[in-house]
């Protein structure tokens, strides 16, 4: 590899007003030093992906492009989350680029590990995965959900690393891979793991939001988390299976059990045992429904093959626009006019 590499940082923005005109310069001047110490190319550019936002981000973006080159931005035509914004910004980059980087735009993530990235691309790892070192700015709470959402992860079959969200190095020659995966519903976390090649990680300590309000409140993290796990693994199916197999031989245990008391002469009226028996197993057959119902959903999503992403304008582009101009026709004059 002798060639410098050309970067692309992707940025996924939603509302994103507050924060922007703090961590863009940042962008910048990490390109810029990573320039300097010719570990990139000066050709490198900073993608924001504008996903259907409803505040100034888009036109913050296309202000900033206007003023610096490096700044470049595409805007989606409505609002598909943050893992189709980022995918949309990594295949927008992949045909323009040797490497991208995606991060958030919040600033939370350290940017001096980009260095420690891109050092491990020279040294030949196509994939490098940016892990959070300490949580030492959530609370106790987040914390705990968050670790045991990647081991629950891992322990029901998707292959993610602990600690990682979505701030990593991908070669272009991955990405063209990876853009062979056309799942609708799409987990980034578990899918990049499946495309293979050569990985590492590089750890980092994760600051405070520099402005603005998080977007991934409680109730996104659980439904991210649901996405990702009906998304990579059909294990719940599986435990769904066994959990039916060992209450049917329980069942079957209280059938024998409530003959041979009936034959004894021994039975007494049991309500209590009898509702608690009927919650508990209505409970569970409907969380397993449930479970079931959501990969039928899937399925359904999938085989309809809607796109993932939409780009409705790009800040190198003038927008697609159909103009009705008004036909002037030069009328002859009648006899006698």
């Amino acid at each position: 590899m002798s060639a410098k590499p050309i970067l692309w940082i992707v940025v996924p923005c939603y509302n994103e007003e507050a924060v922007l005109p703090l961590t863009a310069p940042m962008f910048l001047n990490k390109l810029e030093q990573l320039a300097e110490q010719e570990k990139i190319s000066r050709n490198s550019r900073v993608l924001f992906v504008n996903d259907g936002s409803r505040d100034r981000t888009w036109e913050l973006i296309r202000e900033m492009a206007a003023k610096d080159e490096r700044v470049l931005g595409i805007c989606q035509s409505r609002n598909r989350g943050h893992q189709n914004a980022v995918l949309a910004g990594l295949m927008e980059a992949k045909e323009r680029c040797d490497i991208t980087i995606s991060i958030d735009c919040d600033g939370q993530d350290d940017l001096n590990a980009m260095d420690e990235m891109v050092e491990r691309y020279w040294e030949g790892f196509e994939v490098v995965y940016g892990v959070r070192s300490k949580r030492k700015t959530d609370t106790f709470f987040k914390r705990a959900t968050a670790e045991g959402f990647y081991k629950l992860m891992n322990a029901l079959g998707a292959e993610i690393v602990f600690n990682h969200a979505d701030y990593r190095l991908i070669s272009a020659r991955v990405l063209k891979h990876f853009a062979e995966f056309e799942e609708v519903n799409i987990f980034l976390r578990g899918l990049v793991p499946l495309v293979g090649f050569p990985h590492t990680t590089v750890y980092y300590e994760r600051a405070e939001r520099l402005a603005g309000e998080s977007h991934y409140p409680l109730k996104k993290m659980i439904a991210l988390a649901f996405n990702g796990i009906t998304s990579l693994s059909v294990k719940p199916i599986t435990l769904i299976t066994g959990c039916g197999i060992i209450f049917s031989f329980l069942g079957l245990a209280a059938m024998i059990w409530a003959i041979v008391e009936a034959i004894l002469g021994e039975t007494a009226a049991g309500w209590a045992s009898l509702v608690c028996i009927v919650c508990m197993l209505g409970g569970l057959q409907l969380i397993s429904i449930g479970i079931i119902g959501q990969y039928i959903g899937k399925t359904y999503l999938e085989a309809k093959r809607r796109p993932r992403y939409i780009i409705s304008e790009r800040t190198w582009e003038k927008p697609e626009r159909r103009w009705l101009e008004d036909e002037t026709e030069e009328k002859t004059p009648e006899k006698g006019e």
